[in-house]
Protein backbone atom coordinates (compact mmCIF):
# COMPACT_ATOMS: atom_id res chain seq x y z
CA UNK A 1 0.00 0.00 0.00
CA UNK A 2 1.10 3.52 -0.64
CA UNK A 3 2.11 6.61 1.31
CA UNK A 4 -0.10 9.46 0.78
CA UNK A 5 1.00 12.43 1.36
CA UNK A 6 -0.70 15.77 1.15
CA UNK A 7 1.95 18.65 0.61
CA UNK A 8 1.04 21.93 0.34
CA UNK A 9 1.98 23.42 -3.16
CA UNK A 10 3.44 26.97 -2.14
CA UNK A 11 5.21 25.94 0.97
CA UNK A 12 5.77 22.36 1.60
CA UNK A 13 6.12 20.62 4.71
CA UNK A 14 9.77 20.48 5.22
CA UNK A 15 8.47 16.93 7.26
CA UNK A 16 6.91 15.32 4.64
CA UNK A 17 9.52 16.67 2.21
CA UNK A 18 12.22 15.46 4.26
CA UNK A 19 10.09 11.55 4.83
CA UNK A 20 9.30 11.27 1.07
CA UNK A 21 13.28 12.18 0.25
CA UNK A 22 14.14 9.52 2.96
CA UNK A 23 11.66 6.85 1.48
CA UNK A 24 13.55 7.51 -2.35
CA UNK A 25 17.10 7.02 -0.53
CA UNK A 26 15.58 3.75 1.03
CA UNK A 27 14.33 2.93 -2.64
CA UNK A 28 10.79 3.60 -2.60
CA UNK A 29 8.80 4.47 -6.37
CA UNK A 30 6.93 7.86 -5.76
CA UNK A 31 4.33 9.34 -7.63
CA UNK A 32 4.97 12.99 -7.76
CA UNK A 33 3.68 16.38 -9.72
CA UNK A 34 5.17 18.43 -11.90
CA UNK A 35 5.21 21.53 -13.80
CA UNK A 36 3.85 19.10 -16.85
CA UNK A 37 1.97 16.65 -15.30
CA UNK A 38 2.46 13.32 -12.95
CA UNK A 39 5.26 11.53 -12.68
CA UNK A 40 7.19 8.04 -11.41
CA UNK A 41 10.14 8.79 -9.68
CA UNK A 42 12.93 6.79 -7.94
CA UNK A 43 16.40 7.14 -7.10
CA UNK A 44 18.87 7.26 -9.49
CA UNK A 45 20.70 4.11 -9.31
CA UNK A 46 17.39 1.81 -8.85
CA UNK A 47 17.59 -0.94 -10.62
CA UNK A 48 14.48 -2.04 -8.91
CA UNK A 49 12.79 1.33 -9.37
CA UNK A 50 13.73 1.10 -13.50
CA UNK A 51 12.25 -2.30 -13.59
CA UNK A 52 9.16 -1.61 -11.67
CA UNK A 53 8.42 1.45 -14.24
CA UNK A 54 9.12 -0.14 -17.56
CA UNK A 55 6.52 -2.95 -16.03
CA UNK A 56 3.50 -0.18 -14.80
CA UNK A 57 4.16 1.74 -18.25
CA UNK A 58 4.78 -1.70 -20.46
CA UNK A 59 8.54 0.03 -21.74
CA UNK A 60 10.93 -1.46 -23.68
CA UNK A 61 14.92 -0.53 -23.64
CA UNK A 62 14.66 1.77 -25.81
CA UNK A 63 12.56 4.31 -23.56
CA UNK A 64 14.40 7.11 -22.22
CA UNK A 65 14.36 7.97 -19.07
CA UNK A 66 14.40 11.18 -18.14
CA UNK A 67 16.72 12.73 -14.97
CA UNK A 68 14.83 15.22 -13.01
CA UNK A 69 17.55 18.13 -11.52
CA UNK A 70 17.52 20.63 -9.29
CA UNK A 71 19.19 23.54 -11.21
CA UNK A 72 21.30 23.58 -14.93
CA UNK A 73 24.71 22.73 -12.26
CA UNK A 74 23.21 19.72 -11.59
CA UNK A 75 22.04 18.67 -14.77
CA UNK A 76 25.33 19.87 -16.44
CA UNK A 77 27.17 16.70 -14.36
CA UNK A 78 24.86 13.92 -16.34
CA UNK A 79 25.06 15.10 -19.89
CA UNK A 80 27.56 16.57 -21.83
CA UNK A 81 26.76 20.43 -24.12
CA UNK A 82 28.51 22.75 -26.28
CA UNK A 83 28.21 26.17 -26.20
CA UNK A 84 25.71 26.91 -28.72
CA UNK A 85 23.24 23.99 -26.88
CA UNK A 86 23.93 25.66 -23.48
CA UNK A 87 22.38 28.86 -24.76
CA UNK A 88 19.39 27.64 -25.83
CA UNK A 89 18.81 25.08 -22.48
CA UNK A 90 19.96 27.57 -20.17
CA UNK A 91 17.41 29.68 -21.66
CA UNK A 92 14.42 27.73 -21.45
CA UNK A 93 14.77 26.14 -17.92
CA UNK A 94 13.45 25.66 -15.38
CA UNK A 95 10.22 24.62 -17.66
CA UNK A 96 8.05 22.08 -19.28
CA UNK A 97 10.81 20.50 -21.16
CA UNK A 98 13.12 17.82 -21.59
CA UNK A 99 16.30 17.66 -23.28
CA UNK A 100 17.86 14.82 -25.23
CA UNK A 101 21.76 14.31 -24.67
CA UNK A 102 24.83 12.46 -24.76
CA UNK A 103 25.34 10.99 -21.21
CA UNK A 104 28.49 11.33 -19.13
CA UNK A 105 30.24 8.71 -17.13
CA UNK A 106 27.71 9.71 -13.97
CA UNK A 107 24.93 8.36 -15.59
CA UNK A 108 24.23 4.39 -15.15
CA UNK A 109 24.46 2.65 -18.45
CA UNK A 110 21.65 1.14 -17.77
CA UNK A 111 19.71 4.42 -17.89
CA UNK A 112 21.33 5.38 -21.31
CA UNK A 113 19.61 4.28 -24.60
CA UNK A 114 21.67 1.49 -25.63
CA UNK A 115 22.83 2.54 -29.26
CA UNK A 116 23.13 6.36 -28.73
CA UNK A 117 24.32 6.60 -25.40
CA UNK A 118 21.98 9.41 -24.65
CA UNK A 119 19.87 10.77 -21.54
CA UNK A 120 17.24 13.05 -21.06
CA UNK A 121 16.97 15.70 -18.82
CA UNK A 122 14.83 18.15 -16.89
CA UNK A 123 14.66 20.95 -14.64
CA UNK A 124 11.05 21.55 -13.59
CA UNK A 125 9.30 24.72 -12.54
CA UNK A 126 7.12 23.37 -9.36
CA UNK A 127 8.15 24.50 -6.04
CA UNK A 128 7.21 20.84 -4.60
CA UNK A 129 9.44 19.05 -7.11
CA UNK A 130 12.17 21.46 -6.62
CA UNK A 131 11.85 21.39 -3.03
CA UNK A 132 12.05 17.43 -2.76
CA UNK A 133 15.10 17.20 -5.07
CA UNK A 134 17.04 19.91 -2.58
CA UNK A 135 16.38 17.73 -0.06
CA UNK A 136 17.13 14.66 -1.92
CA UNK A 137 20.58 16.19 -3.71
CA UNK A 138 20.70 14.25 -6.57
CA UNK A 139 17.92 13.42 -9.38
CA UNK A 140 15.47 11.59 -9.48
CA UNK A 141 15.07 9.05 -12.32
CA UNK A 142 11.89 9.72 -13.77
CA UNK A 143 9.02 8.92 -16.98
CA UNK A 144 6.00 10.39 -17.16
CA UNK A 145 2.79 8.96 -15.38
CA UNK A 146 1.19 7.71 -18.68
CA UNK A 147 -0.17 4.10 -18.75
CA UNK A 148 -0.73 1.78 -21.38
CA UNK A 149 -2.98 2.84 -23.63
CA UNK A 150 -4.18 5.66 -22.17
CA UNK A 151 -3.59 8.81 -24.35
CA UNK A 152 -3.49 11.37 -21.59
CA UNK A 153 -1.66 11.04 -18.45
CA UNK A 154 -2.88 10.93 -14.64
CA UNK A 155 -3.20 14.25 -13.10
CA UNK A 156 -4.98 13.43 -9.83
CA UNK A 157 -3.47 12.34 -6.51
CA UNK A 158 -6.29 10.50 -5.02
CA UNK A 159 -6.73 8.76 -8.22
CA UNK A 160 -3.20 7.60 -8.70
CA UNK A 161 -3.41 6.34 -4.98
CA UNK A 162 -6.57 5.00 -5.38
CA UNK A 163 -5.29 2.90 -8.88
CA UNK A 164 -1.98 2.25 -8.36
CA UNK A 165 -1.61 1.73 -4.39
CA UNK A 166 -0.28 -1.89 -5.29
CA UNK A 167 2.63 -1.20 -7.48
CA UNK A 168 3.75 2.08 -5.38
CA UNK A 169 5.32 2.98 -2.28
CA UNK A 170 4.56 6.49 -2.19
CA UNK A 171 2.05 9.22 -3.85
CA UNK A 172 2.97 13.01 -3.25
CA UNK A 173 -0.37 15.22 -3.93
CA UNK A 174 0.21 19.11 -4.07
CA UNK A 175 -2.85 19.75 -5.85
CA UNK A 176 -3.78 20.21 -9.55
CA UNK A 177 -0.69 20.13 -12.38
CA UNK A 178 -0.42 20.02 -15.84
CA UNK A 179 -1.98 17.34 -17.76
CA UNK A 180 0.16 17.88 -20.63
CA UNK A 181 3.74 16.20 -21.10
CA UNK A 182 7.16 18.00 -21.74
CA UNK A 183 8.19 18.97 -24.88
CA UNK A 184 10.77 16.86 -25.85
CA UNK A 185 13.81 18.25 -27.69
CA UNK A 186 16.99 16.22 -29.18
CA UNK A 187 20.47 18.28 -28.77
CA UNK A 188 22.51 14.72 -29.21
CA UNK A 189 22.85 15.43 -33.04
CA UNK A 190 23.68 19.39 -32.06
CA UNK A 191 21.08 20.82 -33.46
CA UNK A 192 17.33 20.83 -32.30
CA UNK A 193 14.66 18.11 -33.06
CA UNK A 194 11.70 18.12 -31.57
CA UNK A 195 10.92 14.58 -30.66
CA UNK A 196 7.33 15.53 -28.59
CA UNK A 197 5.61 19.18 -28.97
CA UNK A 198 4.06 19.11 -25.41
CA UNK A 199 3.65 21.94 -22.20
CA UNK A 200 6.80 23.76 -23.53
CA UNK A 201 6.37 26.31 -26.43
CA UNK A 202 8.54 24.80 -29.22
CA UNK A 203 9.05 27.93 -31.95
CA UNK A 204 12.38 28.91 -29.83
CA UNK A 205 13.90 26.00 -31.00
CA UNK A 206 12.42 25.94 -35.06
Amino acid sequence: MAKYFDVHPDNPQPRSIRQIADSVREGALIAYPTDSCYALGCRLGSRDGIERIRTIRHLDDRHHFTLVCQDFAQLGQFVRIDNNVFRAIKASTPGSYTFILPATREVPRMLQHPKKKTVGVRIPDHVVTQALLAELGEPLLSSTLLLPDEEEPMTQGWEIKDRLDHVLDAVVDSGDCGTEPTTVVDFSGGEAEIVRQGAGDVSRFE
